[in-house]
């Protein structure tokens, strides 16, 4: 059976908030005889890994793991993911707005557009291609007022079509929500009620994957 994304599955909701995890940019490290390093990576973006173990709180919260466990069919199917500390266009405190993030400009032609999040600090800069968005959420800014009318979203892609081709040289700009599409990466085969019940879980790990 080839492996699928459950576009309609979000891991639970209330065991999420207490997950632990983030990115992980590997790197290869080599220590060279005067002390100094040679530092490379084979990846031009991080890959997340979250440990959901410390959310589950109780019996009923980890039998909704199970039941998502066994419809991804285990480590095969992905699915959504909110990771609590990085979800929105702005900080996880802050409410969105349609100005968050440059969406792009328009050229009189182009009418689909890719969602990408900008993270910076001083000149360094890393950009981030949002590809499973919240529906409902999604803001758009043209010229930099709100329009909620003229263009669709695919959040299976995170990909913003308008109905007409902004014109040259217009801001588009966009904020919202987004999830982390994941799958399963451990076996769940060691998990009892009983444990459930005094909180001695083994660890329900989670890995972030490319779509």
């Amino acid at each position: 059976m080839p492996a699928a994304f459950l576009e309609d599955q979000l891991f639970p909701i209330h065991v999420s908030s207490g997950t632990t995890g983030g990115p992980d940019w590997p790197a290869e490290i080599v220590t060279l005889a005067s002390g100094h390093e040679e530092r490379n990576t084979r990846v031009s973006a991080p890959l997340r890994t979250y440990d959901a173990r410390y959310g589950v709180r109780t019996p009923d919260e980890l039998y909704e793991v199970l039941e998502l466990y066994l419809v991804a069919k285990g480590r095969l199917h992905g699915f959504r993911l909110k990771d609590w500390s990085d979800y929105r266009s702005r900080a996880p405190h802050q409410m969105p707005t349609h100005n968050d993030q440059d969406l792009g400009t328009g050229d009189g032609e182009t009418t689909a557009f890719q969602l990408v999040k900008r993270y910076a600090r001083g000149a360094h800069e890393f950009f981030r291609t949002i590809k499973k968005p919240v529906a409902g959420t999604v803001l758009i800014g043209v010229g930099g007022v709100n329009t909620p009318a003229g263009w669709t979203l695919d959040a299976a892609t995170g990909i913003v079509t308008f109905a007409a081709a902004p014109a040259i040289g217009e801001a588009l700009t966009w904020g919202g929500e987004f999830h982390v599409p994941v799958r399963f990466d451990c076996r769940l085969d060691q998990i009892s009620h009983r444990t459930a019940a005094i909180g001695d879980i083994p660890s329900i790990l989670l890995k972030e994957i490319r779509v």
